[in-house]
């Protein structure tokens, strides 16, 4: 295929764990297919998307942020194949980035965010909340590079991520970098992966709630924290619902 050379590889970082049969499908005209978004000196962006289909997807967003804006971007991955949202961010002097994210989904497909957070500019803060909920044979990704200008003293950067694996097959693969070279910055991440609570779902069922029911509710307490920031009610439930939906799907 004449397009092959130019494909990225699992050499390349930032598709490490990638499905590259299905990023072949993609075709190489959409790894340059970026939605450039600029806000302006104070203002403010929020974004709420819902992706993933049948067919493997590739979204990329690049936004440049000006003194004192603010960007808000929230998603559900629930793509039944290859499902990547890819978000460069730069950030000026005390901007914020404000990233949530979940993954969930069962079956073989793989279903990734990528984020690269660009702190440009002194003061600036950012924060990324991911989870991550498999089953099947199902994966969820989440890379995450911040990187630090040496002049952007008072950077205030945090990454957490959680996986949640319903079945033994899934995986969660999370990959926090970090590149600074300023010195007064404060940059965190953390990440686990890990089962349903048993005993919290024997307690559910101690009272009468179906597996399936006491499923749902663990799912949802734990998947609520990628949207806690976002003060949309309609917004925060269409998120929500679209995961639960993935959920009921699962003949676990």
């Amino acid at each position: 295929m004449p397009d092959a050379a130019v494909l990225p590889t699992r050499h390349d970082e930032a598709w490490r764990y990638a499905d590259m049969d299905a990023v072949a499908r993609i075709g190489v005209s959409a790894l340059s297919a970026w939605e450039e978004i600029d806000v302006a000196d104070g203002e403010a962006f929020r974004r709420c998307l819902v992706i993933g289909s049948d067919a493997p997807e590739l979204r990329r967003l690049r936004l440049n942020l000006g003194e004192g804006a603010r960007a808000e971007l929230f998603a559900t991955n629930a793509g039944n194949d290859y499902t990547r949202l890819e978000i460069e961010v730069t950030l000026g002097k005390g901007a914020h980035f404000e990233f949530g994210g979940v993954t969930i989904g069962g079956g073989d497909a793989v279903r990734e965010f990528v984020t690269t957070t660009i702190h440009a500019q002194p003061g600036a803060t950012s924060n990324q909340t991911v989870r991550s909920v498999h089953w099947g044979t199902g994966t969820g990704n989440f890379l995450g590079e911040i990187k630090v200008a040496r002049h952007a003293q008072k950077t205030d950067a945090a990454q957490d991520f959680k996986g949640l694996l319903l079945e033994a097959g899934a995986g969660a693969n999370a990959v926090p970098q970090l590149e600074i070279f300023a010195d007064d910055v404060k940059c965190a991440h953390g990440a686990t992966v890990g089962q349903l609570d048993e005993s919290a779902r024997f307690y559910m069922a101690a009272r009468g709630l179906s597996p399936e029911m006491a499923q749902r509710l663990l799912v949802q307490a734990f998947i609520g924290d990628a949207f806690v920031e976002l003060d949309d009610e309609s917004e925060h439930e269409r998120l929500l619902d679209a995961a639960l939906t993935a959920l009921e799907g699962a003949s676990l």
